[in-house]
């Protein structure tokens, strides 16, 4: 990848800032990245959506995997405490805190940052979930073999989401009824 390559990309960024469809922490963010791209993969996520799938120039960027991309709907993780409140949203249950250890990252730092928040709100939305089945389930035969079941796939899915927030992605509970918005 060449200097010109990079240079092409921070034009594409300056002028999506100069047209207000930037803001400052993300214009700067993405010059950071364009300007220490390594190859031309690293510059697609850079451009793909200030001009969607298809890049916006004369220079075709190739269309590869990129690490560390933030998630649809999670935000980007801006400092380590990001990570480690979203993580801690998905973990404090298993401290048995269940619904209020994710309710307490909520309302603890959901206000200042999106990315604890989105977690925060997954991690709540399934430990309501998993409480509901858990008084439903009680109540049968058939349920009660399968509680201790559900309570272990309640912890391996804990940790899966801990460590998702920590890498800097966004994590899905499957089965879980979204509640809270």
């Amino acid at each position: 990848m060449s200097d010109r390559d990079r240079e092409q990309v921070v034009e594409h960024v300056k002028a999506a800032y100069a047209e207000g469809r930037l803001d400052k922490v993300e214009f700067d963010d993405r010059l950071e990245r364009a300007m220490t791209a390594r190859v031309h993969g690293d510059l697609m996520p850079i451009m793909h959506d200030l001009y969607g799938s298809r890049p916006a120039g004369p220079v075709p960027y190739p269309h590869a995997p990129v690490r560390n991309r933030p998630v649809a709907g999670y935000g980007r993780a801006h400092t380590g405490g990001d990570r480690m409140g979203a993580a801690a949203a998905h973990l404090l249950p298993l401290t048995g805190l269940l619904v209020f250890g994710p309710l307490i990252m909520l309302l603890a730092a959901g206000r200042t940052s999106p990315y604890i928040r989105a977690h925060a709100v997954e991690a709540l939305n399934f430990q309501l979930t998993l409480l509901g089945a858990t008084v439903a389930l009680a109540i049968t035969f058939v349920g009660a073999v399968l509680l201790p079941l559900l309570w272990v796939g309640a912890v391996v899915l804990s940790v899966v989401g801990g460590l998702a927030a920590l890498g800097e992605g966004g994590f899905r509970y499957p089965l879980t009824l979204r509640m809270v918005k």
